[in-house]
């Protein structure tokens, strides 16, 4: 018999074995349960904290097993197998969504083929670092692409509440199994770190190519092979691809085509807009800024006060209001994180957050974004859209005019910033405090330039904010600009039991690029059901 408890205590407790296992057996017996306390073994599953009511706890969930033994966190991995060859399908993107369809493929033993533009996380890594030291920015390989996808050095925030897409415990176990602290498996919100998180997806890679899978790096997509069916209808074959160095053209043919491209790939939504605009689909997003406040500040107001002795960790928040019938709210927050720079083209500023697992800079920083729906696109991106063939894209170009509007506000990589409180006031800031953002930051009225129907969104949403969080505003906090990719403005239509593409036969999209998922394990789940699918054609 296997049944769930929870127990309180205060955060200076955590440590003491006695008094849990105590309070563990009094709600057990509590509950009826009459059983000898050598039969009964508890096995901790989730830890969150309650900072309500002026006084810190911790709630503690628990499986008590009685009478019989807790089940093995390993029984929850899937069995790999041996590539056989007989089948292959391609991969076009290494996030999670690919590297999970990857190992799913490998349950049944089917050959998976990633294709990526970008680096492996190593050479990512001095990429990256360009952007900061030489305001360069690799249109390949940058915070959004390359091994690991947007996330790889983006946090890894595990957090998600998509529990009917698929099983979370499992996906947590799998990133455990890789090198990911267990602790995983326990925490409300679960996070892995961006220090921590490419040697995991470096021991993902190593397992699928271990047992017969392909990876291919520094391949950009840049056609679909396709044929019509017999009922006329379009159906993938392969891909076209060239080499971002040398212009070398490549393609490459498969049973299926797996399209796990990420967010943040402009010239794929073209590609789709070109050859299937059936496919897409307009739909809802967010843009705002980020903002970023000293940690000690945020861990105040989360911890009524009480910090430091408590060994909490930095305190996270979530807010969210309505203002103008449009949602504002925190997205991606990171507590004791860094801003950091997300543009994926040289002609654009995009920020981004994360944190190392330790979660342990003096500052947190959160996105404050508004909802952005396909009829709030001003009427000239529409007009664009439509001129390019596809009137869906129209959310993407303006998105793209708010990233280069923020680069023309900026210097190199420097972002356009603006005290919280000269935002709200309506002026320039004179100076700064420190902040986490390495290329840095100019003053700019982002109150002025920012689109009216986002900027003045904002205005209202912090000052309902500092209602909830007396204190948020403050003149030491920073709103940096902007931040655009929290989710795609554009849907590629699949059918919901066969996950394939509506437009093309045979293209399975999945994950954060396809618009039906957001967030690492959301995307992971997804596309392990697009490969779950293949599987079940192929099957048949």
């Amino acid at each position: 018999m296997v049944k769930e408890i929870n127990v309180t205590i205060k955060a200076q407790d955590e440590k003491n074995d006695s008094l849990i296992q105590r309070l563990c057996f009094d709600q057990l017996f509590k509950s009826g349960i009459k059983a000898k306390k050598d039969e009964i073994k508890f096995v901790f599953t989730k830890k969150s904290i309650d900072a309500r009511h002026g006084q810190l706890k911790l709630n503690l969930k628990f499986k008590a097993y009685i009478g019989e033994e807790p089940e093995d966190a390993c029984q929850r991995l899937p069995q790999w197998k041996k590539a056989d060859g007989n089948k292959n399908v391609l991969i076009i993107g290494s996030g999670p969504a690919g590297l999970f369809a990857a190992l799913k493929l490998l349950e049944k033993g089917i050959k998976p083929v990633i294709i990526e533009r970008g680096e492996e996380t190593q050479k990512r890594r001095k990429d990256i670092a360009k952007i900061s030291t030489q305001d360069f920015v690799n249109s390949d390989s940058n915070y959004c692409f390359g091994e690991g996808g947007a996330g790889a050095f983006s946090d890894g925030k595990l957090y998600t509440r998509s529990n009917k897409r698929g099983d979370i415990s499992k996906i947590l176990s799998i990133f455990a199994n890789f090198g990911a602290d267990p602790k995983i498996l326990t925490d409300a919100h679960p996070h892995i770190g961006t220090n921590k998180l490419p040697s995991v997806i470096n021991a993902m890679k190593n397992k699928i190519v271990e047992l017969g899978g392909e990876i291919r790096f520094n391949l950009r997509c840049t056609d679909f092979i396709l044929e019509n069916s017999t009922d006329d209808s379009k159906r993938i074959t392969g891909v076209k691809c060239n080499n971002v160095f040398t212009g070398e053209e490549f393609s490459f043919y498969a049973d299926a085509v797996i399209l796990a491209t990420g967010h943040s790939a402009f010239d794929i939504y073209e590609l789709l807009g070109k050859t299937s605009p059936e496919s897409l689909e307009a739909k809802t997003f967010a843009m705002g800024v980020r903002v970023e406040h000293p940690r000690e500040l945020i861990d105040s107001i989360q911890y009524r006060g009480k910090t430091g002795q408590e060994n909490l960790g930095a305190a996270e928040y979530r807010l969210t209001t309505q203002v103008e019938d449009r949602g504002v709210f925190s997205f991606c927050m990171c507590p004791g994180g860094f801003v950091v720079p997300s543009a994926s083209m040289d002609d654009e500023i995009v920020v981004n957050g994360m944190s190392c697992a330790e979660r342990n800079s003096r500052w947190s920083n959160a996105a404050i974004v508004v909802q952005t729906l396909p009829e709030d696109i001003p009427e000239e991106y529409v007009q664009m859209a439509k001129a390019a063939g596809c009137k869906e894209l129209a959310g993407l170009y303006f998105r793209k005019s708010i990233e280069k509007m923020t680069k023309q506000n900026g210097k190199g990589q420097a972002a356009p910033a603006q005290r919280l409180t000269d935002f709200l006031a309506e002026r320039s800031s004179k100076d700064f405090p420190k902040t986490s953002y390495t290329p840095g930051i100019v003053s700019s009225r982002l109150d002025v330039w920012l689109p009216k129907q986002i900027a003045s969104r904002l205005s209202q949403a912090f000052k309902n904010f500092d209602r909830m969080m007396h204190g948020f505003i403050t003149k030491d906090a920073i709103l940096i600009a902007s931040e655009t990719r929290t989710s795609t403005p554009v849907r590629i239509l699949r059918d919901k039991e066969s996950f394939e593409c509506l437009g093309i036969k045979k293209l399975y999209p999945c994950g954060e690029g396809s618009g039906y998922s957001g967030g690492i394990v959301s995307s992971a789940m997804d596309g392990e059901n697009a490969a779950a699918a293949i599987i079940g054609k192929f099957l048949k």
